[in-house]
């Protein structure tokens, strides 16, 4: 299989089953442990290297797996202890965890394949070359077949599971007066997000891991309210990352992973500016609308105060507007533009009247 297939359908399945998940702890609140997890597992890594004296894909798993779920569990215990809040629970285990893997490899491992640099950018550009052998027999690139058997590890537990994901991550009081366990079921998600980055760690290393877990779900829920569009608009960003990020590294001869990443970095800008929903862009507009709209309410007031009043005819010219209610010129164009749309006012011989719409929302608005 040609190696730039290889290199990209293993970063399609790693953003696949990583976005899964990370949907799931964005809206926990959780994004941290994705990034405690991808470093704490380094320990575990290296005992089950020192134990197996030398690669082995099963060992490392397991030592890797179990790193994470202590990881997990520590910080669980450190939260319930009451003394310090979650951040701070995470900040304090895996940064001792990390620490002490990066010391054992670069004081025993440093001249093997299992150093600090694959800790963090991994080994994605070489995933053709680490085949999966069956006795004599090769089925071909490893990652495939592990972050293959993850994606469906992972649609199978959000699609068996979805119903309770959903309840504990909303309303976890809820699901504990429906029968649900909400900690069995954060130990379940916690275990499951474990497994799937010790799986993609070896392959695209602690950074993507990271980005992958979170970017794309972060990126998506700007964009949604809605868990189930949320969760495919987060696979969806986070397969396109992949496959631009590894564009992007072939046209500028770049790190692959780093360009994945940076790929993700670059569409959450985008939707932090563009998106409908929360983006900058939009939050702008609104505000000028409303700005607008408050502006022409308070004009069809201006309006309703002074009809029928001796000086009608000086309150309700366009000329004097500019002076009355301290507008720009170009902002009372807006504001009036936006009022005659509306049917709230009539443009007449330099005069604005009120029509029967206008007047009945001026006197709500007075007498609230």
């Amino acid at each position: 299989m040609n190696s730039g297939l290889v290199i990209v359908l293993t970063g399609v399945l790693v953003a696949t089953a990583c976005a899964l998940l990370g949907s799931f702890l964005v809206l926990r609140r959780m994004a941290m442990m994705a990034d405690a997890i991808s470093h704490a597992i380094l320990p575990g890594l290296v005992a089950g290297y020192f134990v197996a004296q030398g690669p082995n894909l099963l060992v490392g798993f397991l030592g890797a797996a179990t790193a994470a779920v202590v990881t997990v569990s520590l910080v669980e215990l450190l939260q319930n202890t009451r003394r310090v809040g979650n951040e701070s629970a995470i900040g304090i285990i895996f940064p001792a965890m990390f620490a002490l893997g990066t010391f054992v490899v670069s004081k025993y491992f440093a001249n093997v394949h299992l150093d600090t640099d694959a800790v963090l950018y991994g080994s994605i550009e070489f995933s053709s070359l680490d085949l999966l052998y069956v006795g004599n027999a090769s089925l071909g690139p490893q990652s495939l077949w592990v972050m293959g058997g993850l994606c469906v590890l992972n649609l199978l537990f959000v699609g068996l599971f979805y119903k309770e994901l959903k309840l504990a991550t909303f309303d976890a009081g809820l699901a504990a007066t429906l029968g649900f366990s909400p900690i069995l079921i954060h130990y379940a998600l916690m275990t499951v997000v474990s497994v799937t980055t010790v799986g993609a760690f070896t392959a695209v290393g602690a950074i993507l891991v990271v980005a992958l877990m979170i970017v794309p779900a972060a990126t998506a829920y700007l964009f949604t309210h809605r868990l189930p569009v949320m969760i495919v608009l987060a696979v969806a960003i986070g397969a396109l990352s992949a496959l631009s990020g590894y564009a992007v590294a072939l046209a500028l001869d770049a790190s692959v992973a780093g360009s994945m990443a940076t790929m993700c970095g670059v569409f959450f800008g985008l939707a932090l500016l563009f998106s409908p929903l929360h983006g900058l862009v939009a939050r702008l507009r609104r505000l000028r609308r409303q700005r607008v709209q408050f502006a022409s309410e308070a004009l069809i007031v201006h309006l309703l105060n002074h009809e029928r009043t001796a000086n009608q005819a000086t309150e309700s010219a366009v000329s004097h507007l500019n002076v009355e209610l301290r507008w720009t010129p170009q902002f009372a164009q807006q504001v009036m533009g936006w009022a005659t749309r509306h049917g709230l006012i009539e443009r007449t011989n330099g005069h604005l009247v009120l029509t029967e719409r206008g007047r009945n929302s001026a006197q709500q608005l007075a007498r609230t």
